[in-house]
């Protein structure tokens, strides 16, 4: 291993290790509303609008909010039956990871040990729950790599959810860097916005949900992170691919190359 460098991959959970809203979330949430005898199931169009909302309670709340005809009591009421029915969803979720449902997508992997043998941290940041989100890592990445991680920062740990830049700002308070420092990997609008307005280089791996989000923000937008044998899809911003993957040497790129985002935050 190399000697260890100032520098950081960050990389968002869900649409980024693996494809999990559609096949993970979706199926969860549906599955909690039955056992529940709630009286409603989300679509995919349905669901795909309210992932632009941070955070499973919040996306249940302001579901709540769309249809009032749902009666879920006071406000403190509702609070409460949405932080319960959400548990269970987690539950299920992770659930669905253990079985194997939910693979990592291209690359993932791959980049996320070579900029760990490169010296790089690597770190997790999400605003989806902590629980799902281990589940989730561990599956990808297996216990050894999981091991050389230096975190996971994710769930109801900052004030306000992504598109807010919070949990992106706490993750470089704890690994003791700047924006300067680290690139982060994210699949959506709000994800992209939470790293622009915390100044953060990022790229953007499109998911089931995601193709048509707008990101002006990216360093680079690709269909993934690429494996030789299957080269990532170019789709906008900087062609820091080689050979069709992102690498090491596209992470340095970004951070050399391409202007960082204008931080809409106090440093």
């Amino acid at each position: 291993m190399t000697t260890s460098v100032k520098r950081a991959l960050i990389l968002d959970c869900d649409g980024v290790l693996a494809d999990t809203e559609r096949d993970g979330h979706l199926v969860a949430f549906n599955q909690t509303f039955r056992e529940l005898d709630l009286p409603f199931q989300w679509s995919q169009e349905e669901y795909a609008d309210l992932l632009k909302i941070g955070g499973g309670k919040e996306r249940m709340l302001a579901y709540l909010r769309q249809h009032p005809e749902l009666d879920f009591g006071t406000p403190e009421e509702a609070a409460a039956k949405v932080a319960a029915a959400h548990k269970r969803k987690s539950a299920v979720y992770v659930e669905l990871v253990e079985q194997g449902a939910l693979p990592g997508r291209p690359g993932v992997k791959r980049l996320i040990e070579a900029a760990l043998d490169a010296g790089w941290q690597v770190a997790v940041a999400s605003t989806s729950a902590t629980r799902s989100v281990e589940a989730v890592l561990l599956s990808v990445v297996g216990p050894d790599t999981r091991a050389r991680i230096a975190g996971v920062w994710a769930g109801d740990i900052v004030p306000a959810k992504k598109p807010a830049p919070d949990i992106y700002l706490l993750t470089l308070r704890e690994l003791g860097l700047s924006a300067d420092d680290a690139v982060v990997v994210e699949d959506s609008e709000a994800g992209a916005k939470a790293a622009a307005a915390a100044g953060l280089r990022h790229i953007v791996t499109v998911s089931s949900f995601t193709a048509e989000d707008p990101f002006p923000a990216a360093a680079v937008v690709v269909s993934d992170l690429g494996e030789p044998s299957a080269p990532a899809r170019y789709l906008a911003g900087a062609d820091i691919r080689q050979d069709g993957v992102v690498t090491v040497s596209s992470l340095e790129r970004i951070l050399s190359e391409t202007p960082a985002p204008q931080a809409s935050v106090p440093a």
